[in-house]
C-alpha cells in the first residue's frame, strides 16, 4: 500500500523541535482514499508522550529566536512561507483531494486560500498595535497586545488547509508559538505545510505537527497545562470536552462547531442570480462544510418556481472520485457514509424534490446522493440537525416575521443569508437574523480571509479570519505610567 502522490514527507512521523520523528510509541493509523474506499497508505498515531515533547518544543522556542523576532520579521516568514504555498498549490490540491475525497478544483482553491491565508497575515504581523487611553492628569496609559505563549490547534478533517491558515497563521503573526494536531482522517497537508514552513525559515519548535486520534492526541493537547490557548473546529459535543478540559487550566477557547445555516430567498428576489449559491453552499465538499447552505426558506410565492430550478440544477450534478474533479466527490469516511444515509432514511415521510443521478461508481467508495427535500416543517430533523452531508431542505414563508423566526429556530447561527431587492428590507433582516455572517444576495463572499467568522449559540465563540482572529490570538496588557 503506497500514496499515489509525490509526496517530500513521511506522514507516519511527526514533526516536533524541528525534526521529523516517529511517535513514541511507535503507532501508526491506516490511511484511506474515500473515493475508492482503499487503504493507501499509513499515519503517525502519535499520543499523550508526543505532545508532551511538542508542548516542550514550544515553550522553549517561545522564548529563543522566535522571541527576538520583530513583528515584520515574523511577517516575512509567512509571506515566504505564502510564496512556498503558491508554488505548489497544484501539488497540495491533489494530496487534499486524495485525502478528503473533494474534487481537485475544490482542493485547488483550499490551497490559494491557504496561500492568501499566509499573505494576509504576514502583511497584517507588524500592524496590530495597541492605544493610548486618555486619563488622569500626569498619568500616560497605554495597551499592549502581547502572545498567549503556547497555542493548541485541533483542526478538522473537511478543510484541512483553509482551517490551518486561518487558525495557525493568525498564531504566528502574532508570536505565539503552535502544536496542531490535525485530523486522523485527513492530515497530509498538514504535513506538507509543516514543511514547507521549516523551509520558510520559520524557527525549529515554533510549529510543532502531531497527528492522532482525538481521544489520545487531542485529549493530551486540550489538557495540557502548557497549553495556553485552544483553537478548535469540529462538532459541538467534541467542542463542549474541549472547553471543559480547557477550563481546567483557565485558558481561553476558539471554538467553531458548525451550523444549520439558512438561504432566505424572498419575492423580489433575483433568482437566476441567486440559484447556483443556493446549490452550491448546500453540496460543496459534499455538505461536509461548517457552513453549509443546508435550509432553504422561500417565500410562498416564489416556492414552485424555485424549486424546479433547483431540481434542474441536482439533475444535471456530476458525481465521481475526486481526480475526476466532477461538481461532488465522496463522503471522507464509511462512518461518515452511515451517519448521512441514516438522516436520509429519517426524510422517508417527505417528498424528495430532487436527487442527483449517482451513475457507475467505485464499489468502496463513500457516495451518497445530493438529495433536496421539500415540504419541510421547521421542526424535523432533516431542518434542525447538521447532516454534514449533501442534504438540503426547502421551507417556505409568508413574511418577514416567519423567515426570521425560522431561520433562528436552531441551536446554530453561523451563516445566513438574504436574497432580496429591497434595500430596507435587507438591512432588518441582517439585524434580526442570528448568525455570526449574514451575506446579502450572495453567499460566502468568495471566501473572505478578511472577514471575520465564527458563531453564536451553539456555533461556538470566538472570532477566526481577519484582524478580530490577531486580537483573539492576543492577551491585552494595560500601562499606566505616573509621571507627576
Amino acid at each position: 500500500m503506497s500514496i499515489d502522490l509525490p509526496l517530500w514527507f513521511d506522514p507516519a512521523k511527526c514533526l516536533i523541535g524541528g525534526h521529523w520523528v516517529a511517535p513514541a510509541q511507535g503507532g501508526t493509523l491506516p490511511l484511506y482514499d474515500p473515493s475508492t474506499g482503499a487503504q493507501i497508505g499509513e499515519i503517525a498515531r502519535g499520543t499523550g508522550d508526543d505532545i508532551d515533547a511538542a508542548v516542550s518544543a514550544a515553550e522553549a522556542a517561545r522564548h529563543g529566536e522566535w522571541a527576538r523576532l520583530s513583528a515584520a520579521e515574523r511577517g516575512r516568514i509567512l509571506l515566504r512561507l505564502g510564496q512556498l504555498v503558491t508554488e505548489r498549490v497544484d501539488e497540495l490540491a491533489r494530496i487534499e483531494a486524495l485525502d478528503v475525497g473533494k474534487p481537485l478544483k475544490q482542493a485547488r482553491a483550499d490551497a490559494v486560500a491557504l496561500a492568501r491565508y499566509c499573505e494576509f497575515y504576514g502583511g497584517a504581523a507588524d500592524k496590530l498595535m495597541g492605544e493610548t487611553i486618555p486619563y488622569l492628569d500626569g498619568y500616560t496609559v497605554y495597551t499592549l497586545r502581547e502572545p498567549h505563549g503556547v497555542t493548541g490547534h485541533i483542526v478538522p478533517w473537511n478543510y484541512p488547509m483553509q482551517i490551518i491558515g486561518r487558525s495557525v497563521g493568525a498564531a504566528l503573526a502574532t508570536g505565539n508559538t503552535c502544536v496542531l494536531k490535525p485530523a486522523e482522517d485527513a492530515c497530509l497537508t498538514a504535513l506538507a505545510f509543516a514543511d514547507l514552513a521549516k523551509a520558510a525559515g520559520l524557527p525549529d519548535g515554533v510549529l510543532n505537527v502531531v497527528p492522532g486520534l482525538g481521544a489520545e492526541a487531542g485529549a493530551a493537547l486540550t489538557a495540557h497545562p502548557g497549553i495556553h490557548h485552544i483553537s478548535f473546529t469540529g462538532s459541538v459535543g467534541t467542542g463542549v470536552m474541549v472547553q471543559e478540559a480547557a477550563a481546567k487550566n483557565v485558558i481561553p477557547v476558539t471554538l467553531e462547531l458548525g451550523g444549520k445555516s439558512p438561504q432566505i430567498v424572498f419575492d423580489d428576489a433575483d433568482l437566476d442570480a441567486a440559484l447556483p449559491f443556493l446549490v452550491n453552499a448546500g453540496i460543496q465538499n459534499c455538505g461536509q462544510t461548517c457552513s453549509a447552505s443546508s435550509r432553504i426558506l422561500v417565500h410562498r410565492s416564489v416556492h414552485d418556481r424555485l424549486l424546479d430550478m433547483m431540481a434542474a440544477r441536482y439533475a444535471a450534478l456530476r458525481i465521481g472520485p475526486a481526480m475526476d474533479d466532477l461538481d461532488v466527490g465522496p463522503l471522507i469516511s464509511a462512518k461518515q457514509k452511515g451517519i448521512v444515509s441514516g438522516y436520509l432514511d429519517q426524510g422517508a415521510d417527505l417528498e424528495i424534490a430532487a436527487q442527483a443521478h449517482m451513475g457507475a461508481l467505485p464499489d468502496g467508495g463513500y457516495y451518497v446522493p445530493p438529495t433536496l427535500f421539500s415540504g419541510v416543517k421547521s421542526d424535523h430533523a432533516l431542518a434542525q440537525s447538521e447532516i454534514f452531508g449533501p442534504v438540503q431542505v426547502v421551507i417556505p414563508f409568508d413574511d418577514e416575521d416567519q423567515a426570521v423566526a425560522i431561520a433562528n429556530g436552531t441551536d446554530y447561527g453561523l451563516v445566513a443569508s438574504i436574497w432580496s431587492q429591497n434595500g430596507a428590507r435587507q438591512m432588518r433582516m441582517a439585524r434580526k437574523v442570528r448568525a455570526g455572517q449574514i451575506f446579502i444576495n450572495n453567499y460566502g463572499a468568495g471566501g473572505g480571509v478578511e472577514l471575520p467568522f465564527g458563531g453564536m449559540g451553539k456555533s461556538g465563540h470566538g472570532r477566526e479570519k481577519g484582524f478580530e482572529a490577531m486580537y483573539g490570538f492576543t492577551t491585552l496588557k494595560t500601562v499606566a505610567a505616573f509621571h507627576g
